[in-house]
């Protein structure tokens, strides 16, 4: 744990530093996110702040890394590397949707050379070993969706970042007690860098992290998800830390995101309207529209993440064709109770 807490602190520190100078160059160059009918912020803002939390993350994973790992991580952190530049072009100078798939599609590609790969059902439907052409498929799909889906939250001051640092410490604490510690040193370094992060971008926000660091998180997050599922798979079942339902499990970590993009698509389908058109459909937006500020959603959406991650650990011993249909369930009335949420606290409030 003490290399942990070291890449923690490294990370941490970098990006401490490195924020502040990029407010300045942002500000005195005017690269900044200009408000308008979608967005809640209300004045012009720096966007960029993931450069300063992929920085501290890289620079501190290169330091404390085992680089007996090298021959498999080289192509991790590269897919992420790559993911990291998409994201700060179309921070400057926006992409057209499908160039931004397509580069986080070659991201992808880079990552499948590695061992990230979900190559089985582990037992769901009675499937074990899925064929090669259904893996990769599967886990591009996959990664593309909750990469983009963790991009579609960061739309408050504070919420991508504290949602994110729920998942990953689930994440890194788990992969700590099944002793895959270089992941778990990951883990840690980008929390640092989220830590510095949120200090700037808690209400009022001074700069938002951008697709920059909401494309890398996501998709740090996702590598995190099918490594969960591997790792697992190949604990001996007396492992007090083997899930019996990896799958289910793996989407309780980031159920916020997975939820939200879940349930704007029913929204907008649901008034025949594109789902792919941007608006303010998602959950923190009702949460918001419902009287909470800023930091009250980012703490509640926080909350609701922890609260996933204790009843995975609790029910770990079921099996995922029981907690699939069960978190299936619970994420579909929590999206729909959110908007209701407000009600009870005006009645409060009067």
């Amino acid at each position: 744990m003490a290399v942990n807490l070291a890449s923690s602190v490294t990370s941490f520190l970098i990006a401490f530093v490195v924020l502040p100078l990029i407010i300045r160059y942002m500000m005195r160059n005017k690269i900044l996110d200009a408000p308008d009918s979608r967005k809640v912020h209300k004045v012009s803002t720096p966007s960029l702040g993931g450069i300063a939390i992929f920085a501290g993350f890289m620079l501190s994973t290169l330091v404390f890394m085992d680089f007996s790992h090298w021959d498999n991580m080289r192509y991790i952190l590269a897919s992420l590397f790559l993911v990291f530049l998409i994201g700060v072009r179309d921070d400057v100078v926006p992409f057209k949707a499908t160039h931004k798939l397509f580069g986080q599609l070659v991201a992808i590609a880079v990552l499948c050379i590695s061992t990230v790969r979900i190559d089985s059902f582990y037992g769901l439907l009675g499937i074990e070993t899925l064929p090669a052409w259904v893996s990769y498929g599967l886990t591009g799909f996959s990664i593309v969706i909750i990469t983009n889906a963790f991009n579609l939250i960061d739309g408050l001051d504070g919420l991508a970042g504290s949602v994110g640092l729920v998942a990953l410490g689930a994440f890194g604490i788990w992969f700590y007690a099944v002793d895959d510690l270089v992941f778990s040193m990951m883990c840690f370094s980008l929390i640092g860098g989220i830590l510095a992060f949120l200090i700037y971008n808690w209400q009022p926000a001074v700069i938002f992290m951008g697709d920059t660091g909401a494309m890398v998180i996501g998709m740090m997050l996702s590598i995190l998800a099918i490594r969960f599922m591997n790792v697992n798979a190949g604990l001996p079942d007396e492992n007090p830390w083997q899930y019996n339902a990896p799958i289910a499990t793996a989407a309780s970590f980031i159920i916020v995101p997975l939820t939200d993009t879940l349930r704007i698509i029913i929204l907008r389908l649901s008034r025949g309207q594109s789902p792919f058109k941007a608006d303010k459909s998602h959950i923190h937006h009702a949460l918001m529209g419902n009287g909470y500020t800023h930091g009250e959603t980012a703490l509640i959406l926080a909350a609701v993440s922890t609260i996933f991650v204790v009843l995975a650990w609790v029910c770990r011993d079921y099996s995922d064709k029981w907690l699939i249909p069960a978190i299936v369930v619970s994420a579909a009335l929590f999206g729909f109770l959110v908007g209701k949420i407000k009600f009870k606290k005006s009645l409060t409030a009067n």
